[in-house]
């Protein structure tokens, strides 16, 4: 028993170890790779995307994240999930958002959730592309399913006030957070959906701005694997193994990359231009809805 013990604590260590450099990880949009695909869960028109990350890029059960755009006149078809939960995020213009068969016009930044069991679409009724990502994660690690309706929700009626859970980015929403993971300057900070609102392990989305020549202090978490996404601006990202390795990795971030932050490491970022850096932050628990944060010397906080 001791021997499988130790045997086991050996693989892990070598795994930490062996992985990949903090740059290779940080996974960047890129318009020359989307994908061209037409009729996605039998929607009108076509989408054309990339995907960010899979279901190896987190500890725990992010499924993937992809990011690209919906094109005019296009959308992806109504179906369900019922082993995972999904959210489409527009970045810019606007989209008819449809749960459950009920369709209202959001405005960009936002985003719309649905919950396992629950069925949703997208269409896009303009004449530009509208920039779009979906992240979705699974009740069990690696599941995916998904069962079509046949509904491009073209020409749907559309309800005045959304009949369903969304979220807006909008940075007027945003609030002083004074000491945010430490920050060493006032930030702005938003808690856009919480874990009440999701029946898998996806515990939250954040929104976050740091002002130029602001950074966030070094800082964990043992609960939560997340991945920051970058809405604007340019900075940095150190990511370490909270003293299980070498010295923290730094990478230049800007506007279209993602970057993955694993269980126990050790993480920072810094606006190193002359615009703010902007987030979207998701955050996924390793057990139900537990979420913590260490920062260094200061020990630890539940949330």
């Amino acid at each position: 028993m001791r021997a499988i013990l130790i045997g086991t604590l050996i693989a892990l260590a070598l795994a930490v170890y062996a992985r990949e450099p903090l740059a290779a990880r940080i996974a960047h949009t890129d318009p020359t790779k989307f994908r061209h695909s037409p009729a996605v869960h039998g929607g009108p028109g076509s989408l054309d995307f990339m995907s960010l990350f899979d279901f190896h890029a987190l500890d725990t059960n992010l499924y993937f994240l992809h990011r690209g755009a919906i094109l005019p006149k296009s959308g992806i078809g109504a179906h369900f999930h019922n082993t995972c939960e999904e959210m489409f995020v527009i970045l810019d213009g606007e989209a008819q958002f449809t749960i459950d068969g009920r369709t209202s016009t959001l405005k960009a930044p936002a985003g719309a959730f649905c919950r396992m069991g629950h069925s949703h679409a997208i269409y896009n009724p303009g004449d530009k592309p509208v920039q779009w990502m979906n992240i979705n994660v699974s009740a069990i690690k690696g599941a995916y399913d998904a069962f079509d309706l046949r509904d491009g929700r073209v020409g749907a009626p559309l309800d005045l006030v959304p009949a369903f859970m969304s979220m807006q980015l909008d940075r007027k929403l945003l609030r002083p957070a004074n000491g945010l993971h430490g920050a060493t300057e006032p930030v702005q900070y938003r808690r856009a959906l919480d874990s009440s609102v999701m029946a898998t392990t996806w515990s939250y989305v954040d929104h976050l701005l740091l002002p130029p020549g602001s950074a966030t202090k070094p800082h964990m978490h043992t609960e939560q694997a997340e991945f920051y996404y970058v809405m604007s601006g340019e900075g940095t990202v150190a990511v370490g193994l909270g003293g299980r390795g070498p010295a923290p990795d730094t990478v230049s971030v800007r506007e279209g990359d993602a970057i993955p932050v694993n269980l126990g490491d050790v993480h920072s970022f810094a606006n190193t231009g002359s615009t703010l850096l902007e987030f979207l932050i998701v955050g996924v628990s390793r057990d139900g809805h537990k979420t913590d944060e260490i920062v260094p010397g200061q020990g630890r906080a539940g949330r």
